[in-house]
């Protein structure tokens, strides 16, 4: 096997992708459970829209399709799921860097939203963000958890993309 990832078969790329999605989602519980970081309501879209990726990357890496429209089949879905988390992590980011005096206060919690409201209203709720989702409570080389996670949306769209739409060793270039 190949050392460069980027020479890997679209299978082998696709599972990494995979494997990437579940990591990070493992590293997420992780630090909810044995941390004790508590999620906000957008943490939780965020693993959701990573979720979505992974189930797109895992179904990439079964099927391997091998012509051009059923791996940019795949490509597309990848870039749709990574978009959503592209946007609910830059909103987050965002959210964090507000001035104290302009952060949204803080609303009620996912839970009760979903009680209370449709899937509409709560995605809405949520997506505007609240005071908790302005809150950071980890970092790591001068970034926090949503900005990470903004980091990882934009690699692992990358990633699938070229994967995807690369183009075939036998190709001329």
């Amino acid at each position: 096997m190949q050392a460069n990832p980027l020479r890997w078969s679209f299978r082998l790329q696709f599972l990494l992708g995979f494997l990437a999605c579940a990591a990070l989602i493992g590293f997420a519980l992780f630090s909810q459970e044995v941390w004790g970081l508590v999620p906000c309501p957008l943490c939780i879209f965020q693993r959701v829209a990573f979720a979505a990726l992974g189930v797109v990357f895992l179904f990439g890496a079964a099927f391997a399709p091998k012509g051009r429209f059923g791996r940019g089949s795949f490509g597309m879905l990848a870039l749709l799921a990574g978009a959503v988390g592209i946007y609910i992590a830059g909103k987050h980011v965002w959210l964090t860097t507000l001035p104290p005096d302009q952060v949204p206060a803080c609303g009620p919690t996912l839970s009760w939203l979903l009680e209370n409201n449709s899937y509409l209203q709560v995605f809405s709720t949520v997506l505007n963000g609240s005071g908790e989702c302005a809150k950071v409570d980890w970092t790591f080389l001068g970034l926090s958890m949503p900005a990470w996670s903004l980091v990882w949306f934009i690699l692992l769209t990358l990633f699938a993309l070229y994967a995807a739409f690369k183009p075939s060793p036998s190709t001329p270039r």
